[in-house]
Protein backbone atom coordinates (compact mmCIF):
# COMPACT_ATOMS: atom_id res chain seq x y z
CA UNK A 1 0.00 0.00 0.00
CA UNK A 2 2.85 2.44 0.66
CA UNK A 3 4.77 1.36 -2.26
CA UNK A 4 0.87 2.76 -4.21
CA UNK A 5 0.82 5.73 -2.31
CA UNK A 6 4.42 6.45 -3.44
CA UNK A 7 3.46 5.76 -6.97
CA UNK A 8 0.68 7.73 -6.96
CA UNK A 9 2.79 10.87 -5.76
CA UNK A 10 5.94 10.39 -8.13
CA UNK A 11 3.43 10.63 -10.75
CA UNK A 12 0.93 13.73 -10.11
CA UNK A 13 4.64 15.10 -9.09
CA UNK A 14 6.50 14.39 -12.22
CA UNK A 15 3.21 13.96 -14.36
CA UNK A 16 4.39 16.19 -17.50
CA UNK A 17 6.80 18.75 -18.66
CA UNK A 18 5.46 21.55 -16.95
CA UNK A 19 7.08 23.07 -14.18
CA UNK A 20 4.63 22.93 -11.16
CA UNK A 21 7.63 23.41 -8.43
CA UNK A 22 6.81 27.46 -8.54
CA UNK A 23 4.03 29.15 -6.76
CA UNK A 24 0.91 28.24 -7.00
CA UNK A 25 -0.97 29.71 -10.52
CA UNK A 26 -4.30 29.31 -12.24
CA UNK A 27 -2.42 27.79 -14.87
CA UNK A 28 -0.75 25.33 -12.47
CA UNK A 29 -3.81 24.46 -10.78
CA UNK A 30 -5.34 24.02 -14.00
CA UNK A 31 -2.56 21.38 -15.46
CA UNK A 32 -2.83 19.75 -12.11
CA UNK A 33 -6.55 18.87 -12.01
CA UNK A 34 -7.09 18.66 -15.89
CA UNK A 35 -4.22 16.54 -16.74
CA UNK A 36 -2.22 15.40 -13.94
CA UNK A 37 -4.63 13.95 -12.05
CA UNK A 38 -6.93 12.50 -14.47
CA UNK A 39 -3.89 10.90 -15.76
CA UNK A 40 -3.06 9.29 -12.62
CA UNK A 41 -6.65 7.92 -12.10
CA UNK A 42 -6.36 6.58 -15.82
CA UNK A 43 -3.11 4.82 -15.03
CA UNK A 44 -4.38 3.53 -11.76
CA UNK A 45 -7.38 2.19 -13.72
CA UNK A 46 -5.42 1.02 -16.46
CA UNK A 47 -2.91 -0.97 -14.90
CA UNK A 48 -5.39 -2.71 -12.17
CA UNK A 49 -7.32 -3.76 -15.63
CA UNK A 50 -4.87 -5.08 -17.18
CA UNK A 51 -3.20 -6.58 -14.31
CA UNK A 52 -6.22 -8.72 -13.48
CA UNK A 53 -7.06 -9.65 -16.80
CA UNK A 54 -3.35 -11.50 -17.09
CA UNK A 55 -4.19 -12.55 -13.80
CA UNK A 56 -7.43 -14.53 -14.80
CA UNK A 57 -6.21 -15.52 -17.94
CA UNK A 58 -3.34 -17.14 -17.04
CA UNK A 59 -5.41 -18.73 -14.14
CA UNK A 60 -8.03 -19.92 -17.06
CA UNK A 61 -5.07 -21.31 -19.25
CA UNK A 62 -2.85 -22.48 -16.38
CA UNK A 63 0.00 -20.94 -17.89
CA UNK A 64 1.95 -17.91 -17.10
CA UNK A 65 2.67 -16.45 -20.39
CA UNK A 66 -0.62 -16.53 -21.21
CA UNK A 67 -1.46 -12.43 -21.24
CA UNK A 68 -5.00 -9.78 -21.58
CA UNK A 69 -3.92 -10.03 -25.63
CA UNK A 70 -3.40 -13.26 -25.99
CA UNK A 71 -7.07 -14.14 -27.16
CA UNK A 72 -6.71 -11.32 -29.98
CA UNK A 73 -8.95 -8.63 -27.97
CA UNK A 74 -6.49 -5.72 -28.35
CA UNK A 75 -5.75 -7.12 -31.89
CA UNK A 76 -9.65 -6.79 -32.73
CA UNK A 77 -9.44 -3.00 -31.16
CA UNK A 78 -6.24 -2.13 -33.05
CA UNK A 79 -7.31 -3.20 -36.55
CA UNK A 80 -10.76 -1.32 -35.97
CA UNK A 81 -8.85 1.47 -35.05
CA UNK A 82 -6.41 1.15 -38.17
CA UNK A 83 -9.71 0.81 -39.96
CA UNK A 84 -10.83 4.10 -38.93
CA UNK A 85 -8.09 6.05 -39.44
CA UNK A 86 -6.02 4.46 -42.78
CA UNK A 87 -9.21 3.78 -44.51
CA UNK A 88 -10.75 6.62 -43.03
CA UNK A 89 -8.02 9.43 -44.32
CA UNK A 90 -9.33 7.94 -48.45
CA UNK A 91 -12.75 10.17 -47.54
CA UNK A 92 -11.26 13.78 -47.36
CA UNK A 93 -14.89 14.90 -46.34
CA UNK A 94 -14.13 12.51 -43.26
CA UNK A 95 -11.15 12.79 -42.50
CA UNK A 96 -11.55 15.50 -39.23
CA UNK A 97 -14.48 13.23 -37.73
CA UNK A 98 -12.34 9.72 -38.03
CA UNK A 99 -9.19 11.55 -36.20
CA UNK A 100 -11.59 12.41 -33.79
CA UNK A 101 -10.68 11.04 -30.19
CA UNK A 102 -14.27 10.15 -29.58
CA UNK A 103 -14.64 7.92 -32.46
CA UNK A 104 -11.26 6.25 -31.85
CA UNK A 105 -12.12 5.08 -28.77
CA UNK A 106 -15.67 4.15 -30.44
CA UNK A 107 -13.67 1.74 -33.09
CA UNK A 108 -11.44 0.36 -30.31
CA UNK A 109 -14.38 -0.90 -28.22
CA UNK A 110 -16.09 -1.99 -31.68
CA UNK A 111 -13.36 -3.96 -32.58
CA UNK A 112 -12.82 -5.57 -29.12
CA UNK A 113 -16.20 -6.15 -28.88
CA UNK A 114 -16.42 -7.90 -32.27
CA UNK A 115 -13.19 -10.13 -31.07
CA UNK A 116 -14.65 -11.01 -27.62
CA UNK A 117 -18.31 -11.89 -29.28
CA UNK A 118 -16.29 -14.27 -31.13
CA UNK A 119 -13.93 -16.00 -28.65
CA UNK A 120 -16.84 -16.54 -26.93
CA UNK A 121 -18.76 -18.37 -29.45
CA UNK A 122 -15.73 -20.42 -29.73
CA UNK A 123 -15.12 -21.17 -26.19
CA UNK A 124 -18.75 -22.76 -26.35
CA UNK A 125 -18.04 -25.26 -28.79
CA UNK A 126 -14.57 -26.22 -27.50
CA UNK A 127 -13.53 -27.66 -24.64
CA UNK A 128 -9.64 -27.86 -24.75
CA UNK A 129 -8.04 -24.26 -23.27
CA UNK A 130 -5.02 -25.13 -25.47
CA UNK A 131 -6.97 -24.98 -28.73
CA UNK A 132 -8.69 -22.24 -27.44
CA UNK A 133 -5.50 -20.38 -26.59
CA UNK A 134 -4.17 -21.09 -29.81
CA UNK A 135 -7.10 -20.02 -31.71
CA UNK A 136 -7.02 -16.74 -29.87
CA UNK A 137 -3.52 -16.42 -31.79
CA UNK A 138 -4.64 -17.04 -34.84
CA UNK A 139 -7.45 -14.74 -34.58
CA UNK A 140 -4.57 -11.91 -33.58
CA UNK A 141 -2.58 -13.11 -36.35
CA UNK A 142 -5.25 -12.23 -39.02
CA UNK A 143 -6.38 -9.14 -37.34
CA UNK A 144 -2.56 -8.13 -37.29
CA UNK A 145 -2.29 -8.63 -41.18
CA UNK A 146 -4.95 -7.02 -42.13
CA UNK A 147 -4.07 -3.92 -40.12
CA UNK A 148 -0.25 -4.51 -41.66
CA UNK A 149 -2.02 -4.10 -45.15
CA UNK A 150 -3.65 -1.00 -43.98
CA UNK A 151 -0.61 0.36 -42.65
CA UNK A 152 1.15 -0.20 -46.60
CA UNK A 153 -1.51 1.57 -48.71
CA UNK A 154 -1.90 4.64 -46.21
CA UNK A 155 -0.68 7.81 -46.27
CA UNK A 156 2.33 9.36 -44.45
CA UNK A 157 0.10 11.38 -42.48
CA UNK A 158 -2.54 8.90 -41.43
CA UNK A 159 0.48 6.00 -40.21
CA UNK A 160 1.59 8.56 -38.43
CA UNK A 161 -1.34 9.57 -36.42
CA UNK A 162 -1.78 5.35 -36.15
CA UNK A 163 1.59 4.64 -34.83
CA UNK A 164 1.20 7.47 -32.33
CA UNK A 165 -1.79 6.05 -30.88
CA UNK A 166 -0.39 2.16 -30.88
CA UNK A 167 2.21 3.70 -28.23
CA UNK A 168 -0.05 3.89 -26.16
CA UNK A 169 -0.49 6.68 -23.56
CA UNK A 170 -2.60 8.13 -20.20
CA UNK A 171 -2.96 11.37 -21.20
CA UNK A 172 -5.69 11.23 -24.15
CA UNK A 173 -8.12 10.65 -20.93
CA UNK A 174 -9.89 13.71 -19.92
CA UNK A 175 -12.38 14.01 -17.00
CA UNK A 176 -15.08 13.57 -19.27
CA UNK A 177 -13.82 10.69 -19.96
CA UNK A 178 -13.58 9.12 -16.64
CA UNK A 179 -17.11 9.63 -16.53
CA UNK A 180 -17.60 6.78 -19.04
CA UNK A 181 -14.59 4.75 -17.97
CA UNK A 182 -14.90 4.24 -13.97
CA UNK A 183 -18.60 3.08 -13.76
CA UNK A 184 -17.86 0.24 -16.33
CA UNK A 185 -14.18 -0.44 -14.48
CA UNK A 186 -15.82 -0.52 -11.09
CA UNK A 187 -18.81 -3.00 -12.73
CA UNK A 188 -16.44 -5.38 -13.89
CA UNK A 189 -13.78 -5.26 -11.17
CA UNK A 190 -17.03 -5.49 -8.97
CA UNK A 191 -18.03 -8.87 -11.24
CA UNK A 192 -14.89 -10.48 -10.45
CA UNK A 193 -15.36 -11.01 -6.50
CA UNK A 194 -18.49 -13.23 -7.14
CA UNK A 195 -15.34 -15.86 -9.30
CA UNK A 196 -13.64 -15.53 -6.28
CA UNK A 197 -14.26 -19.05 -5.59
CA UNK A 198 -14.45 -20.54 -9.34
CA UNK A 199 -10.86 -18.91 -9.81
CA UNK A 200 -9.54 -20.88 -6.49
CA UNK A 201 -10.48 -24.04 -8.15
CA UNK A 202 -10.11 -23.94 -11.51
CA UNK A 203 -6.06 -23.13 -10.71
CA UNK A 204 -6.07 -26.61 -10.15
CA UNK A 205 -7.94 -27.82 -13.48
CA UNK A 206 -11.25 -28.82 -15.22
CA UNK A 207 -11.88 -32.09 -12.66
CA UNK A 208 -10.82 -30.71 -9.66
CA UNK A 209 -13.19 -27.84 -9.80
CA UNK A 210 -16.12 -29.74 -11.27
CA UNK A 211 -15.33 -32.24 -8.37
CA UNK A 212 -16.39 -28.84 -6.12
CA UNK A 213 -19.37 -28.33 -8.19
CA UNK A 214 -18.27 -25.61 -10.13
CA UNK A 215 -19.43 -25.30 -14.01
CA UNK A 216 -15.79 -24.77 -14.99
CA UNK A 217 -16.99 -24.02 -18.80
CA UNK A 218 -20.00 -21.85 -17.23
CA UNK A 219 -17.22 -20.02 -15.24
CA UNK A 220 -14.79 -19.25 -17.63
CA UNK A 221 -17.27 -18.22 -20.34
CA UNK A 222 -18.21 -15.40 -17.83
CA UNK A 223 -14.36 -14.78 -16.93
CA UNK A 224 -13.39 -14.50 -20.62
CA UNK A 225 -15.77 -11.63 -21.08
CA UNK A 226 -14.90 -10.04 -17.96
CA UNK A 227 -11.25 -10.20 -19.02
CA UNK A 228 -11.70 -9.15 -22.49
CA UNK A 229 -13.98 -6.34 -20.97
CA UNK A 230 -11.70 -4.66 -19.21
CA UNK A 231 -8.98 -5.15 -21.99
CA UNK A 232 -10.94 -3.57 -24.51
CA UNK A 233 -11.76 -0.95 -22.62
CA UNK A 234 -8.26 0.06 -21.49
CA UNK A 235 -7.31 -0.43 -25.57
CA UNK A 236 -10.09 1.96 -26.06
CA UNK A 237 -9.19 4.80 -23.76
CA UNK A 238 -5.22 4.21 -24.03
CA UNK A 239 -4.32 2.64 -26.61
CA UNK A 240 -2.31 -1.09 -26.33
CA UNK A 241 0.03 -1.30 -23.34
CA UNK A 242 2.22 -4.02 -23.41
CA UNK A 243 3.65 -6.79 -20.91
CA UNK A 244 1.77 -5.59 -17.89
CA UNK A 245 -0.93 -8.17 -17.83
CA UNK A 246 2.02 -10.71 -18.45
CA UNK A 247 4.57 -9.01 -15.99
CA UNK A 248 2.41 -8.55 -13.31
CA UNK A 249 0.62 -11.58 -12.15
CA UNK A 250 4.38 -13.18 -12.19
CA UNK A 251 5.69 -10.43 -9.54
CA UNK A 252 2.38 -11.20 -7.16
CA UNK A 253 2.95 -14.86 -7.67
CA UNK A 254 6.92 -14.13 -6.56
CA UNK A 255 6.28 -11.99 -4.33
CA UNK A 256 2.91 -13.99 -2.38
CA UNK A 257 3.82 -17.76 -2.92
CA UNK A 258 0.17 -18.56 -2.03
CA UNK A 259 -3.02 -20.39 -3.75
CA UNK A 260 -5.40 -18.28 -2.79
CA UNK A 261 -6.52 -16.01 -6.00
CA UNK A 262 -8.16 -13.23 -3.51
CA UNK A 263 -4.34 -12.20 -2.10
CA UNK A 264 -3.23 -11.72 -6.10
CA UNK A 265 -6.17 -10.30 -7.06
CA UNK A 266 -5.88 -7.61 -4.36
CA UNK A 267 -2.15 -7.36 -4.64
CA UNK A 268 -2.62 -7.16 -8.94
CA UNK A 269 -4.74 -3.95 -8.52
CA UNK A 270 -1.97 -2.66 -6.22
CA UNK A 271 1.06 -3.92 -7.97
CA UNK A 272 -0.34 -3.39 -11.97
CA UNK A 273 -1.29 0.45 -10.77
CA UNK A 274 1.76 1.31 -9.07
CA UNK A 275 3.64 -0.04 -12.28
CA UNK A 276 2.05 1.98 -14.69
CA UNK A 277 2.08 5.29 -12.00
CA UNK A 278 5.93 4.29 -11.73
CA UNK A 279 6.08 3.94 -15.77
CA UNK A 280 4.29 7.16 -15.88
CA UNK A 281 6.42 9.32 -14.00
CA UNK A 282 9.48 7.66 -15.97
CA UNK A 283 7.87 8.85 -19.22
CA UNK A 284 7.50 12.12 -18.16
CA UNK A 285 11.29 12.95 -15.97
CA UNK A 286 14.03 11.59 -17.91
CA UNK A 287 13.29 14.57 -20.89
CA UNK A 288 12.53 18.41 -19.79
CA UNK A 289 10.60 18.84 -23.06
CA UNK A 290 8.90 15.45 -24.45
CA UNK A 291 6.95 12.44 -23.08
CA UNK A 292 8.40 9.00 -24.20
CA UNK A 293 5.65 6.41 -25.00
CA UNK A 294 4.56 4.45 -22.16
CA UNK A 295 4.75 1.40 -24.21
CA UNK A 296 8.62 2.01 -24.27
CA UNK A 297 8.60 2.49 -20.69
CA UNK A 298 6.27 -0.62 -19.97
CA UNK A 299 8.38 -3.24 -21.99
CA UNK A 300 11.75 -2.21 -20.64
CA UNK A 301 9.82 -3.32 -17.13
CA UNK A 302 7.71 -5.96 -18.21
CA UNK A 303 10.34 -8.03 -21.00
CA UNK A 304 13.17 -8.67 -18.14
CA UNK A 305 10.01 -10.18 -16.07
CA UNK A 306 9.04 -12.40 -18.84
CA UNK A 307 12.55 -13.70 -20.25
CA UNK A 308 13.52 -14.78 -16.66
CA UNK A 309 10.03 -16.48 -16.09
CA UNK A 310 10.74 -18.57 -19.32
CA UNK A 311 14.09 -20.15 -17.29
CA UNK A 312 11.72 -20.60 -14.04
CA UNK A 313 8.50 -22.12 -16.41
CA UNK A 314 8.92 -25.94 -15.22
CA UNK A 315 8.58 -24.43 -11.51
CA UNK A 316 4.92 -23.31 -12.82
Amino acid sequence: MLFFLASCFLSLWYGGSEDLNNQITFTNNFIFWQIRVPKSITAILAGSSLALSGLILQIIFRNPLAGPYVLGISSGASLMVAASILAGSSFSFMTNYFYGKGFIVLSAITGSFIVTILILFISKKISSNVILLLIGLMISQICGAIQTSLEYFSDSNSLKTFVVWGMGSLANTNLSDLTIYLPFYFIFMLSILFFIKPLNAMLLGENYATNLGINFYKNRFYLILISSALTGLTTAFCGPIAFIGIAIPIVSRLIFKTSKQQVHLFSCILIGSSTLLISDAISNSIFNSISLPINMITTFIGAPLVIYLMFKTKHW
